[in-house]
């Protein structure tokens, strides 16, 4: 685990009120089993890239998060930035509120991830935009939120995989598993390696290149936690006729 001394900083009052409030019920109905936290840099900014199947993911990520000492931000609704007390917590806290893609309002999540960025903390984009549409929930098609985010403010991007949130709240559910308790696992992969990309023109081409490569590792660990061998091409919503109906665009 990481040195809470190194990472005190960023385990402010407001950090520490809202672990008080999540952590315990997290730790009642899900066992987490962390693995690869030497991945996750002890100081400085960085993308935490997860998979994501549930709507309970952005809880579980967080709470391994504190585990290991990092303190997310995360991009949320902006409507739940109107919620009493809830709103004031995420505001307090840094969160990023973005409103939806089809809002007449329009919002910059990107841009303000990249002020949380500038100041040394970690952002966690799923790269995917939305929950998976694949029907074995295995990563779908990424978004180049999370590497444009990383290459734009030269950070790393830390893959991460979990397996185990859809028993305590399978996809699209809305109910909570609390008995059995289950077991959750993490999995924090090495830094994609962009390097290739340095110095690069920073096109579309580019970005959509680097995010393959985001989801190539996000897979392998997947797999790894699955004990399974991932199909041999990623779902691809617009090829399936779905929307992509994600709480923003990434």
């Amino acid at each position: 685990m990481i040195d809470e001394r190194q990472a005190g900083s960023e385990k402010t009052p407001v950090f520490r009120l809202m672990a008080a409030i999540a952590v315990p019920p997290i730790d009642l109905i899900a066992k987490l089993k962390l693995s690869g936290v030497e991945n996750v840099p002890k100081t400085g900014a960085f993308v935490l890239a997860p998979n994501h199947y549930s709507e309970i993911d952005p809880l579980i990520v967080g709470v391994a998060m504190w585990k290991v000492g990092r303190m997310p931000h995360y991009m949320a609704k902006a409507s739940l930035f109107k919620v009493p007390v809830m709103g004031r917590l995420l505001k307090a806290s840094g969160q990023i509120p973005v409103e939806r893609a089809d809002s007449v309002r329009r919002s910059d999540p990107l841009g303000a991830a990249k002020q949380i960025a500038a100041q040394g903390l970690a952002v966690v984009v799923y790269p995917e935009g939305s929950l998976t549409r694949d029907p074995d929930l295995w990563p779908m098609r990424g978004k180049t939120g999370a590497v444009r985010t990383a290459l734009e403010q030269g950070i790393p991007i830390i893959p991460a995989a979990h397996w185990g949130t859809q028993l305590v709240m399978p996809r699209y559910g809305k109910k909570i598993s609390f008995f059995p308790r289950k077991t959750v696992q993490v999995k924090f992969g090495p830094a994609v390696d962009l390097s290739a990309y340095a110095g690069r023109k920073l096109d579309s081409a580019a970005f959509a290149e680097a995010t393959d490569l985001v989801m190539d590792a996000i897979t392998a660990l997947f797999e790894e936690l699955r004990g399974q061998k991932a199909p041999a091409e990623r779902w691809d919503p617009a090829k399936h006729n779905q929307k992509d109906t994600g709480r923003f665009e990434q």
